[in-house]
């Protein structure tokens, strides 16, 4: 079957790279909240195919050839790309086969060698199915940053998600890549507790971004998207969406109860009512302050409305 080329899902930050796919679909195709993959059928491209878009981009970005016979979109990427970064699509493509990896990769410093830094989603099983001198491998590749997804430091909520896996993997795969010298971006859900764990989901949050020590973190706020499993559990009563209110109040629980060394924080997607961002520790203590007067005053007019809000 022919690889059809997925929706463009990216980190905010990777708003200005080149979406380049090796996969279609998630690998974990599970996860109760998520209407992008769950469900969806994992499918792999052929290096040769991967490389003849490259020999598209390179040719176009070095002398603004346009050939006929390259899908369009390959264009309408290259003129909004900052030429210095490529983002690897789709969900996780560190599940791409290893050796097919290092092709790809070896091919874009080949021959677009004016690329920075190369970047992808990873779940925590398949950074541990790597060994550490792949992972460095990768880095010596330019494979310079990876995010990856915690959703919740608690074990619960964890299972209750389909996440397929535990914190402590989590943790483990996170720090496995630092140690290859790979930047880490976790992402965190607000409200992924319901109103029951909502304490017990942001603590345990906060305990095991401590753990991890990452480079950024990005919180997001819960969404229920029709269809998926966590949807069906709130319709039936099973599951209570958090307020906007106590989406900020976890929010702040998890800047004040974690521990970093050197990590830029933000709540600056779609998804968030609000929105924050500093460096942490230093600026911990203006974030906390400024949340805590948002939370006080009350006042629904300091939130994005609900029709602002986006995945």
């Amino acid at each position: 079957m022919p690889f059809t080329r997925p929706r463009i899902i990216r980190p905010p930050s990777e708003a200005s790279s080149y979406f380049l796919p090796l996969t279609s679909g998630c690998s974990n195709n599970s996860c109760a909240f998520c209407n992008y993959y769950y469900g969806s059928k994992l499918r792999i491209r052929e290096p040769d195919e991967v490389k003849n878009e490259i020999d598209a981009l390179s040719r176009y970005a070095r002398n603004s050839v346009h050939l006929p016979d390259v899908p369009e979109i390959v264009y309408a990427l290259a003129d909004q790309w900052d030429g210095k970064r490529i983002f690897l699509q789709d969900a996780d493509a560190l599940v791409y086969p290893f050796p097919k990896l290092l092709e790809v990769l070896a091919y874009i410093n080949a021959n677009l060698p004016f690329v920075e830094r190369v970047a992808t989603y990873a779940t925590a099983q398949d950074i541990l199915r790597r060994t550490p001198s792949e992972l460095a491998e990768l880095k010596r590749l330019k494979l310079g940053i990876m995010y990856i997804g915690l959703e919740s430091g608690d074990d619960e909520v964890l299972k209750a998600i389909n996440k397929g896996v535990d914190a402590n993997h989590i943790i483990e795969a996170v720090r496995r890549v630092k140690d290859a010298g790979i930047l880490t971006s976790v992402t965190v859900i607000l409200g992924l507790g319901g109103v029951s764990g909502s304490e017990k989901h942001a603590l345990a949050t906060a305990r095991v971004l401590s753990l991890m020590n990452p480079d950024y973190v990005g919180a997001l706020t819960l969404t229920l998207v029709e269809g998926t499993p966590l949807h069906k559990k709130w319709q039936s009563g099973d599951f209570q969406l958090i307020s906007p209110f106590q989406s900020l109040e976890e929010l702040a629980m998890i800047i004040s109860n974690s521990e970093f060394t050197n990590c830029f924080f933000t709540s600056m997607h779609a998804s968030n009512y609000f929105s924050i961002r500093g460096k942490l520790p230093e600026e911990k203590a203006r974030m906390v302050s400024e949340l805590k007067a948002i939370i006080n005053k009350g006042d629904p007019a300091y939130l994005r409305p609900e029709s602002f809000r986006g995945l």
